[in-house]
């Protein structure tokens, strides 16, 4: 006969993640092994509480598995708004898949979490259910290095990979307060990249992310799914709990970025890659100048 779940911490272990049953939530753990998806071991654990589940299927899988789906309800988990429908199957944190033998088991589980699900007022909630990946985060995309300290988001940018634009507009800095939003698309598709939705800006956000201060791109082996989206959703999460900055009059004050120090060579070396630029018609004599004395005042 199985277990009730009347008792806390009934456990049902799947491949590369177990599920924790408890009074109010489902405690998901995930496996280190070497075949676990990289974004569950980024993730190690989580705890979703039932009312950020909108509902709860049990289906076949491939080659004599089952599948236990806790459907997130929109809204309650920054992971998955980021994500916006971009994760493979096998790397959906919801999904629990088990061997087929224990079919009967994860159904009696599938109804009793059913049973313990709240009404659906088919609205979303007014704040993040699941808890977000926990800042400092960073990552390497092809263009520059993403970093967030939990209350800014830093771009640093590479040499090697970023546009004359992004040279341009130099380093970037933004405050969380001046966010409305990310978009993150998938590394795995055609121009992957992490962008920042600005609430106020003086001009449009360029179309294309390699264009964009705003944003780093992805590339193969760059910005990688267990890197980014954990880095997005954290964002995101401190987007969502913060307000817009306000000047001292109450007006919604501009987003400011500010530049990123540097040391000796790493200037010397933005210096030359300006004179590459300049000598190549991309930059004026005006442009190269001013640009010059503000990495020289970085010293």
């Amino acid at each position: 006969m199985p277990p009730t779940m009347s008792r806390m911490g009934d456990v049902l272990a799947g491949f590369h993640a177990a599920w924790e049953f408890e009074s109010d939530s489902v405690l998901i753990r995930f496996e280190r092994g070497i075949r676990t998806p990289k974004l569950f071991q980024a993730l190690g654990e989580r705890r979703i509480p039932h009312e950020a589940i909108a509902a709860v299927t049990l289906s076949p899988g491939k080659r004599g598995t089952v599948v236990l789906h806790a459907v997130p309800r929109a809204g309650a988990d920054p992971l998955m708004e980021a994500a916006a429908g971009q994760l493979k199957d096998g790397c959906d944190p919801y999904r629990l898949v088990l061997p087929a033998e224990r079919e009967t088991l994860a159904e009696y589980y599938a109804d009793e979490l059913r049973a313990r699900l709240p009404p659906d007022d088919g609205g979303p909630p007014d704040r993040y259910l699941v808890a977000a990946p926990e800042a400092p985060l960073q990552f390497k995309a092809y263009d520059g290095k993403a970093s967030f300290d939990g209350k800014q988001v830093s771009f640093r940018w590479f040499w090697t990979g970023a546009s004359s634009a992004k040279w341009k507009a130099g380093d970037q800095s933004f405050s969380i307060s001046d966010l409305s939003g990310i978009e993150w698309r998938s590394p795995e598709v055609f121009e992957g990249h992490l962008r920042l939705l600005r609430r106020e800006s003086p001009v449009a956000q360029p179309a294309q992310a390699d264009q964009d201060p705003a944003a780093v791109v992805f590339g193969l082996g760059y910005g990688p799914v267990h890197e980014s989206l954990p880095f997005a959703a954290s964002v995101l999460a401190a987007v969502r709990t913060s307000g817009p900055a306000l000047t001292s009059d109450g007006v919604v004050a501009a987003p400011v970025t500010a530049g990123v120090r540097r040391d000796p060579a790493d200037i010397a070396d933005r210096i030359r890659h300006l004179g590459e630029l300049h000598q190549a018609g991309l930059l004026t004599d005006d442009e190269f100048t001013t640009k010059k004395a503000e990495l020289l005042a970085e010293l």
